[in-house]
């Protein structure tokens, strides 16, 4: 039986034989074994796929090297932790180190002088309730890029894109940074986009911090960064300006697209120290779910306290939740 491949596989299966970056390699070995027909014809390239797979894992897991591969590096994935992870990237002197030292207790190197990035460094910031993690990042320019950047890249939730508004070689470094990663076949798309269906490419959803932003002298510079990229929200910063840094914060958590619940047991107070957090659209049943399996198995409905909503209002495990909504569950 023929095997029917459709012709984005053949384009996918030569980027695969070329590559040499084994975490980039097992992302276009998944990608392959998604979009190939599922039948006997394919019944022995699944396997042999599977096998690949099953091999750059462990390859992955041990560092151990492949023939004309890369070895893997150390800071090629770093474990997400909070609600969100967040990969903080941009041009030499575009402010990275300090947006991590201001929004965490990480003490990054800072330096007027670029390149003083040389390896990734993590903090987490509190917004209000939750957190989000913040890598920071070597700069990317016309140096080659770290190997293990790209991978940090493609595993983060979200992109913030740093770019000094001041600096006259902005629409350069523009247009730099977006050649670098689409050799690295990572493409920059806004929040609540659509990635593109080229499975050869990875789609990032990205956030621009219009950095070391000071009213008026940097307007006309704004206006122009947004007029160059009509497409990405772009939110102005300044580490010396605490109302513009909360903005971004704020931007970091809407463009997760989750919601914030808080649990509360009959006859206490909610507790808004530790929120379970959800996709937007997420229902009663999903928060009980996320608690635990037999908790979501026993539950026979919720009590909600919240906007717009009755004190205590009586609802089913398909009720939609909403941002900062505080539930009592009944099993």
């Amino acid at each position: 039986m023929p095997a029917n491949l459709p012709p984005q596989y053949y384009e996918l299966e030569r980027q695969f034989n070329k590559e040499t970056d084994l975490a980039e390699k097992l992302r276009l070995a998944k990608e392959l074994l998604a979009i190939m027909p599922k039948h006997k014809g394919t019944d022995k390239l699944q396997a042999d796929l599977k096998a690949k797979i099953s091999k750059l894992k462990l390859q992955i897991e041990s560092g151990a090297k492949k023939h004309g591969a890369h070895h893997v590096d150390r800071f090629s994935h770093i474990e997400k932790e909070g609600a969100g992870q967040v990969i903080l990237i941009g041009p030499p002197n575009s402010g990275k180190s300090s947006m991590l030292d201001y929004y965490t207790n990480a003490r990054p190197l800072i330096a007027e002088y670029p390149y003083s990035t040389h390896e990734p460094m993590t903090g987490m910031m509190q917004f209000e309730t939750i957190q989000f993690q913040l890598i920071d990042t070597p700069a990317i320019s016309e140096q080659p890029i770290p190997s293990y950047l790209p991978n940090l890249i493609r595993q983060a939730d979200l992109v913030v894109w740093l770019l000094d508004i001041n600096d006259p070689a902005i629409e350069k470094q523009v247009s730099e940074l977006r050649n670098k990663l689409q050799e690295k076949n990572i493409i920059l798309i806004p929040p609540r986009t659509s990635p593109g269906e080229n499975a050869q490419f990875v789609y990032k959803k990205t956030l621009i911090a219009a950095h070391k932003y000071s009213s008026p002298e940097s307007d006309g510079a704004l206006s122009d960064l947004k007029m160059r990229l009509p497409e990405f929200p772009i939110v102005p910063t300044s580490i010396l300006e605490t109302g513009l840094m909360e903005n971004l914060k704020k931007a970091i958590f809407e463009a997760f697209d989750i919601v914030r619940v808080y649990t509360k047991r009959s006859g206490h107070e909610p507790d808004f120290s530790d929120p379970v957090v959800l996709p937007k659209g997420s229902t009663v049943g999903e928060a009980a779910l996320k608690l635990h399996k037999d908790f979501a198995l026993k539950l026979q409905y919720a009590k909600i306290w919240g906007k717009g909503k009755f004190e205590g209002q009586r609802v089913k495990s398909n009720f939609v939740l909403s941002d900062e909504d505080i539930i009592e569950f009944h099993i």
